[in-house]
């Protein structure tokens, strides 16, 4: 029996385990990959209060040991169902959980194109994480499709690293930090592919180009080794939703600024919640606000 179950291990699920544990509650962490969340993968964090110029797997490492140093227990496994009750049951692929309260901190996934052999080209050039694979194309030609700080973040690190790079995006004006992109329009071998789509992936073996469509109609193809998605993402599925009320999109809906679910003593924390910002702060702001309710009802 855990007094708290906290499903994901990004900053939201971690600062919830930080302040659980600290309050002297059995805590369990349960995530399916590796802890740290989609920040893990940024190459230097720089809108934290308090942090500059830190990496997101050093701050993700950090975060992770702080939350075991003080009691909590991390278990790599992928929890696949809830169970109202007193306890709550949580079931994993390996196993079966008892808890007083629980926490989903699930997180979001990266939005895919979609587009015909999107999946088969995965990891023969096509990534959603230019940090991860933006090495392995040291002084090629690549394209990178978002208009967000994502999609601008992944061009300017691409840029010191291939030899030209394609920022491609569905609208005129891009949606995120204006320094960032004015930075990009200094580099001579950033290229901007504005009111434009990419419509379809060239190559079986390995990724050789892509088609872009402007909203005109008109088609071009570009010879690319990689191609970088930045468009967004998506909560993650999860059988687990199926008990929770969620909006129209997916997104956990919280009852209140306490961060209740439709089920009792089930909370949410992080990008899973519905919310107008997600951002490192908001999700450590989440997390620290559900384990706080989490412990003072338990403690009733």
């Amino acid at each position: 029996m855990y007094d708290i179950i906290i499903i994901g291990a990004g900053t939201a699920g971690l600062t919830a385990a930080i302040y659980a544990s600290r309050s002297g509650k059995k805590v369990l962490v349960l995530e399916t990959l590796a802890a740290g969340g989609q920040i893990v993968n940024t190459n230097k964090i720089d809108n934290y209060p308090g942090l500059f110029h830190v990496s997101g797997y050093d701050y993700s490492m950090k975060l992770l040991h702080q939350a075991e140093d003080l009691g909590a227990e991390i278990k790599y496994e992928k929890a696949v169902d809830l169970i109202e009750g007193n306890p709550l049951k949580i079931k994993t692929l390996k196993n079966k959980y008892n808890t007083k309260a629980c926490i989903l901190a699930l997180g979001v996934v990266n939005r895919k194109l979609n587009l015909d052999g999107e999946e088969r080209l995965i990891g023969k050039g096509i990534s959603y994480c230019a940090t991860c694979d933006g090495a392995l194309f040291r002084d090629k030609e690549v394209a990178v499709n978002g208009g967000g700080n994502t999609a601008l973040d992944d061009a300017l690190y691409l840029s010191d690293l291939a030899s030209k790079v394609y920022l491609i995006h569905r609208r005129s004006e891009f949606r995120g930090n204006i320094e960032t992109v004015n930075k990009l329009k200094n580099k001579k071998n950033v290229e901007f592919i504005l009111d434009s789509n990419v419509t379809k992936l060239i190559g079986e073996e390995k990724l050789e180009g892509i088609e872009v469509t402007n909203n005109d109609g008109s088609k071009k193809e570009i010879p690319v080794s990689a191609l970088f998605v930045a468009i967004g993402q998506i909560p993650e599925n999860n059988n687990i939703l199926d008990i929770i009320d969620t909006d129209e999109r997916g997104y956990i809906i919280a009852k209140d600024d306490a961060l209740h679910t439709n089920i009792e003593h089930v909370y949410v924390a992080g990008d899973i919640r519905e919310k107008g910002l997600r951002q490192l702060v908001t999700a450590a702001s989440d997390g620290a606000i559900a384990a706080t309710t989490a412990i003072r009802e338990l403690n009733k």
